[in-house]
Formats: C-alpha cells, sequence, structure tokens
C-alpha cells in the first residue's frame, strides 16, 4: 500500500482537497479524500505544499515514430500510397526514443501517438503510457483511432509527383471511395455468412476501414482550416461515423457545428507561429470558443512539433483565451481521456483509475513550478528537473 499525503489534490472529477491524501494499492487507486485513514506499514509520500495532480494525457503526438536526434528514426510517413489505413503505428514506435524521457519527467503519463498527415488515411494510431522498455507493455488501447488527413499535407505531397490527390476535390473523393469499398467489404462479410456466398479475400486496408465503418474506432481527422472541418463533417454525417478532429485551428470558426455534430476536437498545437497557410487563422481563443459550445476537447503538442515536455504550459496558455484554469486542466486530464474513450481508467484521481499522479512544486499554471515526482502504475518515477 502507498499513501501521498498532505497535498493539495485537484482530483478532475470533483472539489479540490486542500489538504488530501491518496491511497494507491497494485498500481489502482484505491481511495482519495482528506482525513482518510492510513492502513499500517504503507509507504507514505509526504506531498506537504505540492499541488498533486493526474497524469498529463497528451492527446495528439508522434512519439517514437518521428524521433528528435536521428534521421533514421523517422518513419511518420509512407508517402509511396494516399491510402494506407493498414499500417500500424505500434510497429514502428521506439520505446528508446529520448522524448518518452522528456514526457515522463514532465507529468505526462499517456500520448496518442501516429503517423503524419501526408496520407488520406495514414494508419491507426496508440494510445500509450510513457514508461516502459516493450511497447506492448506500455499499451492503454490500441487502436484509439484510423488517421486521416485533409487540407495541404497529401496535395503538397502527391501533387509535385502528378499523383492524385492534386485538390481537395481529390482529398475528399479519396476518403468516401475507400469508405464506400469498406461497407461492400463488409456487405460481402455478411452476405457469406448466411452461406449463400463466398467470404471475400481478406483485404487488410478494408479491415481496417471496417473498424470505423462499424463506429469501433473514431476516423481522426487532420484539419485546420474551417473548409477542411466541414468537409470532415460532412463525409461524417455521409458515412455515419465517428469522428475526432485533428488540430482544429479554425475551430472558432465553426464550434456551434462542431457542437451540433457532437463531434470533439484535440487542440493545437498552441505554442507555434502561423509557419504554413493553414495556420493563419491560428487563435488562443478557440478552445475557449469550443468550451463555450459544450465541444469536448483535449490540448496537444503535436510533438516534435512542440516538445512534448510543454504540454502544460500549451495548456496554461489557453487561459489568455478564455478557458478557466479548470477547463485548461481539464484539456490534459479528464477531458483528453474523454475523447480518447479511456475516462474509466485515466484522467482523474479517483477509485478504479490508473494510479498516474504527477506531484508539483507548485501551482501547476506558474511558470515557476517543477515536477517533483511522477507515479506511473502506482510506481514513483524519480524526476530530473532539467527536461
Amino acid at each position: 500500500m502507498q499513501a501521498i499525503v498532505n497535498g493539495e489534490i485537484w482530483t478532475m472529477h470533483g472539489p479540490r482537497l486542500r489538504q488530501g491524501t491518496v491511497l494507491i494499492d497494485d498500481g489502482k487507486i484505491i481511495a482519495v479524500g482528506e482525513n482518510l485513514a492510513i492502513p499500517c506499514g504503507s509507504e507514505i509520500y509526504n506531498a506537504a505544499g505540492m499541488v498533486v495532480v493526474p497524469g498529463f494525457i497528451d492527446a495528439h503526438t508522434h512519439l517514437g515514430i518521428l524521433e528528435e536526434i536521428y534521421e533514421e528514426g523517422d518513419d511518420l510517413n509512407e508517402i509511396t500510397d494516399p491510402i494506407t489505413p493498414h499500417l500500424r503505428a505500434l510497429d514502428a514506435i521506439n520505446p528508446m526514443d529520448l522524448a518518452f524521457q522528456d514526457a515522463l519527467h514532465a507529468g505526462v503519463t499517456t500520448v496518442v501517438t501516429g503517423p503524419g498527415s501526408a496520407n488520406i488515411l495514414g494508419g491507426e494510431m496508440v494510445a500509450m503510457k510513457t514508461c516502459g522498455s516493450v511497447v506492448d507493455d506500455m499499451v492503454v488501447s490500441c487502436p484509439v483511432g484510423l488517421k486521416a488527413a485533409l487540407g495541404e499535407n497529401p496535395k503538397r505531397v502527391y501533387g509535385p509527383n502528378k499523383k492524385t490527390p492534386v485538390t481537395r476535390m481529390a482529398s475528399a473523393a479519396l476518403l468516401r471511395d475507400v469508405l464506400v469499398r469498406g461497407q461492400q467489404y463488409l456487405e460481402k462479410q455478411s452476405r457469406a455468412l448466411t452461406g449463400k456466398t463466398e467470404p471475400p479475400e481478406q483485404d487488410l486496408k478494408l479491415e481496417s476501414v471496417a473498424r470505423v465503418i462499424r463506429r469501433e474506432i473514431p476516423l481522426r481527422v487532420h484539419a485546420h482550416r474551417a473548409d477542411d472541418i466541414m468537409t470532415a463533417l460532412r463525409i461524417g454525417r455521409e458515412f455515419n461515423l465517428r469522428l475526432v478532429i485533428e488540430h482544429c485551428t479554425e475551430g472558432h470558426l465553426v464550434a456551434d457545428r462542431l457542437a451540433a455534430a457532437g463531434v470533439p476536437a484535440v487542440v493545437g498545437p498552441v505554442l507555434i507561429n502561423r509557419a504554413k497557410v493553414e495556420l493563419m487563422g491560428r487563435s488562443l481563443k478557440t478552445a475557449a470558443a469550443l468550451a463555450a459550445r459544450g465541444v469536448s476537447f483535449a490540448i496537444m503538442t503535436d510533438h516534435p512539433v512542440v516538445p512534448v515536455q510543454y504540454l502544460l504550459i500549451s495548456a496554461g496558455l489557453t487561459t489568455r483565451g478564455g478557458l478557466s484554469e479548470e477547463q485548461a486542466m481539464s484539456a490534459i486530464t479528464i477531458g483528453a481521456a474523454r475523447v480518447l474513450g479511456l475516462e474509466e481508467r485515466i484522467g482523474s484521481i479517483a477509485p478504479g483509475k490508473d494510479a498516474d499522479i504527477v506531484l508539483l512544486s507548485g501551482h501547476p499554471f506558474y511558470l515557476g513550478t517543477v515536477v517533483n515526482g511522477v507515479y506511473i502504475g502506482g510506481k514513483l518515477i524519480k524526476v530530473s528537473n532539467n527536461h
């Protein structure tokens, strides 16, 4: 048994506790509250003067797939075919990527990592813990979505080679085409179950698309501009898909449409300049506009675009755009977990959840605040403030 005592606890599922206790056993939180009885023999961590928060969740990164140091560590985009839904991020992740250490030492205990946005369909994404040496042991959920991309990136990659897509029309058409083929694949499988026809030959691309059509996983669509967001919503409506809008840079312009469709967003990166035409409309007010209309959202770094260790700072900056502190913290904890469909396991300090807990020296959004310790799965990790 372990006990974290005397800290100010931001549970993210109820009121903050001024001087609370968290009890941990077998990697799980078993109790949280004030004036809890601590079982004899418990290993105690005195968090007096500290702020205790859930482990942070970065809902969109490329950790382990696009390494910062070595060109050989770039497995981000398979730029030989714009339709590659059968690729699996799990097969490209190097758990020895130094960015995992950076994440852990900054209190980021769960990340979503996946392919880049060169392809209309790039492959399956994975949610994973940031501590471990074997990827299979770090997985929280796989796949956590199928990566899609609209906008400039697929055009930029394939257009110069006179290969589709050259236009936004072609990008949408390619996406619709593969979704229709996925529907036909499922129909053939269904007819085969009646014994009247032979089952179709297994197609790994269409197997992945079928998971999206069956609404088992969301289509996670890279879309910065408002027109691209609307194209994603249009296609999602046509095929009755679960969607998540990734980046959502101009989401403030169509927040009412996202709310009406019940589509969540992963906003960011926040710490970035107008490096390309699609970022002309970037604003710190985007997240607040989504919140005002009841859209579920998370904040991302898009690591290595913004280093993963700046996730907390990124969330803090959104308060300048109108988010409350609670909303900003939610966007990298319980709110992010809800967008990922993992709120039953991570995102808050509550009984039954994974014991992923961060011990901060002060207020989360003060620039001078440092991480004093990180629990992941109930294991205390010694951290360095140099990360």
